[in-house]
């Protein structure tokens, strides 16, 4: 019997909204820069969600985060890349 191929899944969730990061992003470094821009007054932040897609939501000192850490089946589409996005009006 095989093993199952599976990887680690970050979750962001932003006051009600759920985001399920692509792999390949650098949780410990999008932290600081949302702590960066609430500490500025408020500011744009990108990061890249599973299907590759590239978001940008605005982070102030009135947005609640959450992360948490889930071990999900393997996609090898789930790359992180921006420029190769997979799911709705992207699949082939």
């Amino acid at each position: 019997m095989s093993e199952a191929h599976v990887m680690v899944r970050t979750q962001m969730v932003v006051n009600d909204a759920v985001f399920a990061l692509a792999q390949g992003q650098d949780v410990d470094d999008l932290k600081a820069r949302i702590e960066n821009a609430v500490d500025l007054g408020g500011r744009f932040e990108s990061f890249v969600v599973v299907g590759n897609r590239e978001m940008s939501m605005l982070f102030s000192g009135r947005t609640a985060v959450t992360f948490s850490v889930e071990t999900v089946s393997y996609d090898e589409r789930d790359t992180g890349d921006a420029d190769l996005p997979f799911g709705g009006f992207f699949d082939e």
